[in-house]
């Protein structure tokens, strides 16, 4: 009993392993905004919006869980400014850089891609 244990945690830990993160700082391709996932949060917030100053701190995805972590997807809620509400949605890692958020609402879905960066740029 105790030798399955140990299997099944390992196992567990090794899968835990394979995903990818989406920690980090992230720009909105075709956009001034940036989002930040932080270590050990279910959550990413606005840093940094030139359009919309005021958006600084706004929680844009809440909820963040582990779908699958041998291909690096992601389940939340995202909002979706156009409705104005959180939607759920599925997050998906591209070769660490490029992050896919999709959000389907009924036979229609939406995506906007995210490219991971190292820093803010000057203002």
């Amino acid at each position: 009993m105790i030798r399955g244990s140990v299997f099944v945690v390992f196992l567990v830990f090794s899968t835990q392993l394979l995903a990818g993160t989406i920690e980090g700082l992230w720009k909105r391709q075709g956009e001034p905004v940036w989002i930040q996932f932080e270590a050990n949060s279910n959550a990413g917030v606005v840093v940094r919006n030139d359009k919309n100053p005021d958006a600084v701190g706004f929680t844009v995805v809440r909820n963040l869980e582990v779908q699958s972590a041998t291909e690096n997807t992601w389940k939340a809620e995202v909002f979706a400014p156009p409705l104005g509400e959180y939607k759920p949605a599925e997050i998906t890692l591209f070769e660490e850089i490029i992050m896919r958020f999709k959000v389907k609402i009924g036979f229609i879905s939406r995506s906007a891609e995210w490219e991971r960066v190292t820093a803010l740029p000057d203002k």
